[in-house]
C-alpha cells in the first residue's frame, strides 16, 4: 500500500479541476487580451474564474488578482503596504516567528530597507493571540502580516480578532492563507482581512497559479512590469488553463468544506492518539485550533531524514516539515520557534492528509511509523545515551 500523506506540500489534482482545464489548451486558447472573438472568449473564462475565486472568499471579482502562487502574491501584498506605510511615515510591521519563508525573507529585505519588524512570540501553545498583536502595535505600524494557518504544524491563528484589531486601529492586516483556504471556511469581509494569498495546488489545483486579494482601495505596487493585465498591476499573459482549474478546484473545495473537515479530522485525531504512544514523542502545533488534516510530531534519538527515507520503503509518503526548505540540513526555524531544541527538532515528521486519504491508510501508517521509530532508535547512539542515563530526556 502507498499512502500519500504530503498534501501540505502539494495535492492530486482533482477531476474537476483537470476537465476545467482541458478545453483552454486547445479550443479556447485566445490571448484574453486580444479584441477578436477566439481572444473574448478566453476573457470570458478569465473573469468567470475571477468571479468564482471571489464568491468563494466573499469578496467582488475587481478585489482578486491572479499571480503565479502563494509566494508571489506575499510579496506583492507585504511589499504594496510597507511602501504605502513608508510614504506616510510609518515604517513599523508586525508578523509572527513562525511565517512562511515567502513571508520571513520578504520582511528581511524590508529590514534592509529601514522598515522595522516585531516578529510575535510563538511558544504559548504554539500559537499567537490577538492580544499579542494589539500589545505590539504602535503609532507607525502599517501593516500585520500572520498567516491564516501554519504550514508545518497546523496552528490556526485568531485571524478574525486579528482582523478586528488591525481594522480599529487603521493598519492593513495581510494573512498567508495558503494552507487554509479550501479547507477552512473564509470570510474577507467578515474577519475584516485586507489582503489574502492562497495557492491552487494546495487544495487540489494546478500548480503555478495562485491569487491575492486585495480590499478595494488598497494601492498595490508592481512585482512585474509590462502589460495592462491584471488591471495593470501584474503583467504577463494570463494563465487562462491554471486559473480556470484553479476556479473549479477551489469552488468545489468551498462546497464541501463541513464534510470533508470532519472526515479528514476524524484521521487526524486517530493519528495523533497512535502516534502519542510512542515513548518520548510530542505533538507539534496548537492542539485545538488546528488544520483539519495536519499531524507534525517529533521523535526523540533519531534524524528526520532517514525517518522519511525508511517510511517511504513502507511506502508512506510524508515530509520533515516545509517542502520549500526540504534541501536545507538546518532544523526547521517554525520548530525552532515554538521552543523545540536542535536535537529534537532534527527529528520531525508532518503527516497531512485530505479527504483522498482513508482510514485504512491511517491504519498503515500507524503500523508503519513506530515500526521505523523503533528500529532508528535501535541504531542511535544518542539514543543509546538516553537509555543509559548519559544524556537526560528532552522529551
Amino acid at each position: 500500500m502507498q499512502v500519500y500523506a504530503d498534501n501540505a506540500a502539494t495535492t492530486q489534482m482533482s477531476k474537476t479541476a483537470i476537465a476545467a482545464m482541458i478545453p483552454y489548451f486547445d479550443k479556447i486558447y485566445g490571448n484574453p487580451s486580444s479584441l477578436h472573438s477566439v481572444g473574448q472568449e478566453a476573457k470570458e473564462a478569465l473573469e468567470a474564474a475571477r468571479s468564482k475565486v471571489a464568491a468563494c472568499l466573499g469578496c467582488q471579482p475587481r478585489e482578486i488578482y491572479f499571480t503565479s502562487g502563494g509566494s508571489e502574491a506575499d510579496n506583492q501584498a507585504i511589499r504594496s503596504a510597507a511602501y504605502n506605510g513608508a510614504r506616510k511615515g510609518r515604517k513599523h510591521i508586525i508578523s509572527t516567528a513562525f511565517e512562511h519563508h515567502a513571508v520571513l525573507h520578504t520582511l528581511q529585505r524590508l529590514e534592509k530597507e529601514g522598515f522595522e519588524v516585531t516578529y510575535l512570540d510563538v511558544r504559548h501553545n504554539h500559537n499567537i493571540t490577538a492580544q499579542q498583536v494589539r500589545d505590539a502595535l504602535r503609532e507607525d505600524t502599517c501593516l500585520v502580516t500572520c498567516m491564516y494557518a501554519n504550514n508545518e504544524i497546523g496552528s490556526i491563528l485568531p485571524i478574525a480578532e486579528i482582523g478586528k484589531i488591525c481594522r480599529e486601529a487603521g493598519v492593513v492586516f495581510h494573512t498567508d492563507a495558503v494552507q487554509a483556504v479550501g479547507h477552512i471556511a473564509i470570510d474577507v469581509a467578515r474577519e475584516n482581512i485586507d489582503m489574502l494569498s492562497l495557492s491552487a495546488h494546495k487544495f487540489h489545483g494546478p500548480k503555478g497559479v495562485g491569487a491575492l486579494y486585495v480590499r478595494r482601495g488598497i494601492p498595490l505596487t508592481n512585482l512585474i512590469d509590462g502589460g495592462a493585465q491584471e488591471r495593470g498591476k501584474r503583467a504577463g499573459t494570463e494563465n487562462i488553463p491554471g486559473i480556470c482549474g484553479m476556479a473549479a478546484a477551489l469552488e468545489e473545495a468551498c462546497a464541501h468544506i463541513p464534510e470533508n473537515a470532519e472526515k479528514v479530522a476524524k484521521m487526524r485525531d486517530k493519528l495523533i492518539a497512535g502516534l502519542s504512544q510512542i515513548p518520548h514523542s510530542a505533538l507539534n502545533g496548537d492542539p485545538v485550533h488546528r488544520l483539519p488534516g495536519n499531524v507534525s510530531f517529533c521523535f526523540e534519538g533519531i534524524e528526520g531524514e532517514s525517518l522519511l527515507l525508511l517510511l517511504d520503503a513502507k511506502g508512506v509518503c510524508a515530509s520533515s516539515g516545509s517542502a520549500c526548505t526540504s534541501g536545507s540540513l538546518d532544523p526547521s526555524h517554525v520548530l525552532l520557534a515554538i521552543g523545540r531544541v536542535h536535537d529534537v527538532a532534527h527529528g520531525s515528521l508532518r503527516l497531512s492528509l485530505s479527504e483522498y486519504n482513508t482510514m485504512e491508510e491511517i491504519d498503515h501508517i500507524l503500523q508503519a511509523v513506530p515500526e521505523v521509530v523503533a528500529y532508528l532508535r535501535g541504531m542511535s547512539p544518542v539514543w543509546r545515551d538516553l537509555q543509559t542515563g548519559k544524556r537526560q530526556y528532552i522529551l
